[in-house]
């Protein structure tokens, strides 16, 4: 599938998620111990063969610069293509992405490729984009969007756009999920077209003034534009809370889950550390956990995962937890439901203690 033009368009809206997205953009956010939010949409769209892929980012992308560096983890270090990253843009991609489109518009122009695949990246999942692909060249649409159809969309997928969609699979309007209904088409944000289309979006955009966003404009021409659906049936999360962060990271200790998302389908590729291999000790206990490299575990955790570099002393209890790299627990400490980031010392004999559905955030304390 050489013939497609990866776009990751970060436009994603951070506002439920400042506590992580301060000093990083949400593709940065570290997720499963070793990973980080865009690594799943850059690794779906490299399986699928795409060899030249931009990445439309915003300020303060220092953390996202140095995890994707060239490219390599992702076999994107290339003369010709590979990855290509732009973040000049005067407006905010949440709320105006046209124009950083606009600004770029060369590297559409120049880029031998017909088709093109715009994809957020906080939808986490492992998908065969060759097979909607296929679909699409099939199907003759000028637009095709991928969603899921879920039964929790009361408790999950919150401000997440949904499709209503008739019964030969087009689209005919779409709405946003307010948690009223169980089930729900939710859109993945994820569109396969022409590059020639998309290029004249960008201009309709500009020219009309009326959409600030291309899947808004994508969204007000349902009627002139053949925009139909290709179902996604496999795991999704959607990270646009720290509720939707906390539960998808908790959802890989459920082994049949992590096996989908890691093992099932092609691998998912991350900036490899060279981390030593992580030490427990004969104090330590870990039950139903993800532990990273380079960790030193004297104490005890559960239900928890553990990113790179933590160092768990003696007597210390963490259950229910998401610690990011870094970050020191001293002894005897105990953590229930937090979300600590990176850096994060816990003193001595702290107590701990989040709301059961909603995880207490300890920030940055510093730039370890």
């Amino acid at each position: 599938m050489k013939n497609y033009l990866g776009i990751i368009n970060l436009d994603e809206n951070d506002d439920k998620i400042t506590e992580l997205t301060r000093t990083r953009p949400l593709a940065s956010v570290p997720f499963a111990g070793r990973y980080r939010v865009i690594d799943f949409i850059l690794s779906n769209m490299t399986n699928a063969g795409i060899e030249n892929i931009g990445i439309f980012t915003k300020n303060k992308s220092r953390s996202l610069m140095d995890h994707i560096s060239n490219g390599r983890p992702w076999d994107l270090h290339r003369k010709r293509y590979g990855l290509r990253v732009f973040n000049f843009a005067d407006e905010d991609p949440v709320y105006d992405d046209v124009h950083n489109f606009a600004d770029n518009l060369e590297f559409f122009q120049y880029s031998k490729q017909e088709y093109v695949i715009l994809a957020p990246s906080y939808m986490i999942c492992n998908i065969d984009f060759r097979e909607a692909m296929n679909f699409h060249e099939k199907s003759n649409n000028d637009i095709t969007v991928l969603y899921k159809k879920v039964n929790n969309a009361d408790k999950s997928f919150i401000d997440c756009d949904v499709l209503n969609i008739n019964e030969y699979g087009r689209v005919v309007s779409v709405g946003e999920n307010i948690g009223y209904e169980k089930e729900a088409n939710i859109c993945m944000e994820m569109f396969l077209m022409r590059k020639d289309l998309f290029i004249e979006l960008i201009y309709d955009s500009i020219k009309t003034g009326r959409n600030r966003k291309i899947k808004r404009n994508i969204y007000r021409q349902l009627d002139t534009l053949r925009v139909y659906s290709y179902e996604f049936s496999g795991y999704l999360c959607c990270v646009n809370s720290l509720h939707s962060y906390y539960k998808g990271n908790m959802d890989l200790l459920n082994v049949r889950i992590n096996a989908e998302l890691f093992h099932d389908n092609a691998p998912i590729y991350t900036k490899s550390k060279d981390e030593s291999p992580t030490k427990y000790t004969k104090d330590s206990e870990v039950t139903n956990s993800i532990i990273a490299n380079g960790c030193y575990i004297e104490g005890h955790v559960e239900n928890s995962v553990i990113s790179r570099r933590v160092n768990i002393n003696k007597g210390a209890y963490v259950k229910d937890c998401i610690i990011l790299q870094n970050c020191i627990i001293g002894p005897n400490a105990k953590l229930m439901n937090i979300v600590a980031d990176k850096g994060s010392y816990i003193p001595k004999s702290q107590d701990l203690r989040g709301p059961e559905k909603f995880p207490l955030v300890l920030e940055k304390q510093s730039l370890l």
